[in-house]
């Protein structure tokens, strides 16, 4: 994966509004050619709340700073979370948080929820959303201790990478990989080619 480079402020190309190396990998591996801004936003983040709305407006305040920073780019924001019913399970703040929040998930199925939100220039956000689910294994505590000991899943939704190697909290899945990974890929040939933004080359699997 190429380094992400930070543009000049009159670039016109595609801008991946986002500091995540996991949705650089996606991008880039789907062929696209982009650079990469992240807005510092501040994030709805609340724990009891509607988990679509919040990634919504997460996906709509990035996109929307992007594109106010670079107009003249086609813009792609993206957010992510990890919902049991309405409990917004968002990244943990330290390791107590993030083994909690996987015993949450113990032996229960989940969902994954992802809004894309993408800007021509000089235009409004467009959203799309899409949502997976997660099947657990049910784990006793100290092999959920030692995945995070070892994976340090604290820059992830949930406390947990689907594409970590040698996971294993995940039983099963359903709906795209890639959404759960944090970006649904897939569903954004159409959006992106509607900005004039089209792979360059062969997507990589």
């Amino acid at each position: 994966m190429p380094a992400p480079h930070t543009p000049d402020p009159a670039y016109g190309g595609l801008l991946l509004a986002s500091a995540s190396p996991r949705r650089r990998e996606i991008l880039t591996r789907a062929g696209y050619t982009f650079a990469v801004h992240s807005p510092g936003v501040d994030e709805l983040d609340d724990a009891h709340g509607d988990p679509v709305a919040l990634v919504t407006e997460n996906a709509r305040r990035k996109a929307a700073a992007a594109a106010t920073a670079y107009p003249r780019a086609c813009v792609l924001a993206a957010d992510t979370t990890v919902a049991l019913g309405n409990r917004i399970l968002n990244k943990p703040n330290d390791r107590r948080e993030a083994i909690a929040m996987l015993l949450s998930l113990n032996g229960r199925t989940h969902c994954v929820h992802t809004a894309v939100a993408t800007v021509p220039p000089g235009g409004e956000p467009r959203l799309l959303f899409e949502t997976s689910e997660v099947a657990f294994y049910d784990l006793p505590q100290d092999e959920i201790a030692a995945y995070v000991d070892a994976a340090r899943p604290f820059d992830k939704a949930g406390s947990y990478g689907i594409q970590d190697p040698g996971n294993p909290l995940v039983r099963d899945y359903s709906g795209l990989l890639s959404n759960i990974i944090g970006l649904p890929v897939e569903r954004l040939t159409a959006p992106l080619a509607a900005l004039g933004i089209h792979p360059d080359r062969v997507a990589r699997t």
